[in-house]
């Protein structure tokens, strides 16, 4: 396993992409953070009337997840689809024949990568964030162990969602339809259904156990409760780790007894 763990994370890294996606992602985040952290402090009780002090800045250095997880999703994916549109799935299985080996080693190799991508991306939003709450609101908070809490899950969230992403990726194999379809379902899907659920008292509940919401209650924070003017009903942090960890282990079995089970050549 530890071979194989190597061997993928060397395939990993041994490309542009990653620290491609890597600046990208904190390029974008820094500039949402201060957009954000920015309109709230200004608008005041027009855009957030029941978050303020701790709270609003928790919010707002949540990003890491609301904004931000679409970029570990991709890398992750990255890990599977790329085999397949390079054609090199064969090879790669060739030198390691045990397939549940070969996926486990996929899964594992991309936790250190999206631990990096939760720390620059994290450096980032609370760079920006963080002065303009100083400022213009009632502090950073960056002393508070809430709020401390936050951020540093915020890391450990962005890992999982690299993981899931590579999950996904031994699902839908195809690089470009495996990137739309994350482009969709975090910028689009996701953010409308929540707001839907959360129109309906009778579905409220339904929406917490949405991917992107299970981090939000890993984390202890959500932006969509901020723009909604209140706190958001989450999963409590064991419930949202086990849902997360669900989506992945489902993600990863359907890879394993789909793609991975048929002949590939």
């Amino acid at each position: 396993m530890r071979t194989a763990l190597v061997a993928e994370y060397r395939k990993l890294v041994s490309t542009r992409m990653w620290w491609i996606l890597l600046l990208s992602a904190a390029a974008y985040l820094a500039f949402i953070a201060g957009v954000m952290a920015l309109s709230f402090v200004t608008a005041g009780e027009e855009a957030a009337p029941a978050l303020t002090g701790p709270e609003l800045a928790a919010a707002v250095y949540g990003l890491i997840n609301a904004i931000g997880y679409v970029f570990p999703l991709v890398i992750g994916s990255l890990t599977m689809t790329t085999e397949f549109r390079h054609q090199t799935i064969t090879q790669s299985l060739l030198v390691e024949p045990r397939r549940g080996v070969f996926l486990g080693a996929k899964l594992l190799a991309t936790v250190p990568l999206g631990l990096l991508y939760g720390l620059v991306g994290t450096v980032a939003v609370v760079a920006v964030g963080a002065p303009i709450l100083a400022i213009g609101g009632d502090g950073a908070f960056l002393t508070d162990g809430d709020v401390v809490a936050v951020i540093l899950l915020g890391v450990v969230v962005t890992a999982l969602w690299a993981v899931i992403g590579a999950a996904f990726g031994s699902v839908l194999t195809n690089q470009v339809a495996a990137i739309v379809v994350i482009l969709a379902f975090t910028q689009f899907v996701e953010p409308i259904a929540r707001l839907a659920l959360g129109a309906f008292d009778s579905l409220d509940g339904v929406a917490k156990y949405l991917p992107g919401a299970a981090a939000d209650g890993l984390m202890g924070a959500s932006f969509f409760g901020a723009l909604g003017g209140e706190s958001a009903d989450l999963l409590s942090r064991p419930a949202a780790l086990v849902v997360l960890l669900a989506y992945a282990g489902l993600l990863a079995a359907l890879g394993r007894w789909t793609t991975l089970r048929r002949d590939i050549g």
